[in-house]
């Protein structure tokens, strides 16, 4: 198998991954083994590659977001079948004992491992992952298309989840960001029947998507939107935005963060958070949430924009995310 290998820490720039060819993955008797066709490439990535995530592996391949189709069954998988179209996420694994599997919590598992992180990913052409934690794909997207599903799509999902927003007709719900999970995000809250404020600072590529996915209303990153939101999720890694973004929720609302990693949030003052406004952060993905996401993105007709990168271009696809340079999502075609 070749893939591209992350040797160490490093700054994107300094293009530090390596494509390199290793023996195939020996599978434990849960998994299966999987050509992966198309992985997304996703900030966690980049957070991964630069180390702003500690080190769990070393060397280690990363990708999440990962298309492909299974060629082995492990000795004890019977709920998948060779030839079969799948899709491998973050959470890659979980012990099913902590007080929080134990709880339906899985994704704060106390001893998780996750996909390019803890554990080989999928920029790579083979891939081996648990048969309990891989998904099969609906069949009207292209491998490209699915790719960003994968976790773009679920940590959107689960974000609006955690917005706490019951009644969605009519709902006003800000996005800050609007990369890979806002593209998606808004077309789950539009077609729930909410009103969708983006707030991003580039006008040439996410201000003018948004504004092509129904958006209400675009404005820069800090600007604040014309009518008070019921809840706003933060996509962008950076901190700063989240005064702005409680200042421009209604009482009541909810002020989400979508990332693994964001920058250090500056002190605000108390009325910002008063009249019962609060702040939740999203840590991983449970399985449920991926399979409830996968069935509503199918219902609702999703489609994700893709760029499209080669194997040997992830050091090239992450230095364009990193500047912003993505109209939707990145995502690597792999082949041999």
């Amino acid at each position: 198998m070749k893939a591209c290998v992350l040797g160490a820490p490093a700054e994107v720039s300094t293009r530090p991954l390596q494509l390199r060819e290793f023996p195939p993955p020996e599978l434990r008797v849960d998994e299966v083994r999987i050509r992966v066709s198309a992985c997304g490439v996703c900030r966690t990535d980049l957070h991964v590659v630069e180390g702003e995530l500690p080190t769990r592996r070393s060397p280690v391949i990363p990708g999440h977001q990962v298309v492909g189709r299974v060629t082995e069954l492990g000795a004890g998988v019977t709920e998948l079948a060779v030839g079969q179209r799948v899709g491998v996420a973050w959470l890659h694994r979980t012990c099913g004992t902590c007080r929080f599997c134990r709880a339906g919590r899985e994704n704060l598992c106390e001893s998780a491992d996750f996909t390019g992180w803890t554990v080989d990913g999928g920029y790579a052409t083979e891939i081996k992952a648990p048969a309990a934690f891989t998904y099969p794909l609906p069949g009207d997207l292209s491998d490209l298309a699915a790719a960003p599903l994968l976790c773009a799509g679920i940590i959107g999902y689960r974000s609006l989840k955690l917005t706490g927003i019951e009644a969605w007709s009519g709902a006003r719900l800000g996005l800050y960001g609007f990369g890979a999970a806002g593209h998606i995000a808004i077309q789950i809250a539009r077609k729930r029947g909410a009103e969708v404020y983006v707030c991003t600072r580039d006008r040439e590529r996410h201000q003018a998507l948004a504004s092509e996915l129904g958006a209400v209303w675009v404005g820069g990153t800090v600007e604040q939107p014309p009518a008070l939101l019921d809840a706003a999720i933060i996509f962008a890694p950076a901190g700063e935005i989240v005064p702005a973004a409680l200042a421009a929720l209604d009482a009541g609302g909810t002020l989400v963060l979508g990332g693994i990693h964001m920058s250090p949030v500056p002190q605000f003052p108390y009325p910002l958070i008063y009249r019962e406004r609060a702040i939740r952060s999203v840590a991983n993905n449970t399985r449920a949430d991926g399979h409830e996401f996968l069935a509503e993105a199918a219902a609702c007709g999703l489609r994700t924009r893709v760029q499209s990168f080669k194997l040997a271009e992830a050091n090239q696809a992450l230095i364009a995310l990193k500047h912003d340079a993505i109209r939707g999502a990145a995502v690597l075609l792999v082949d041999d």
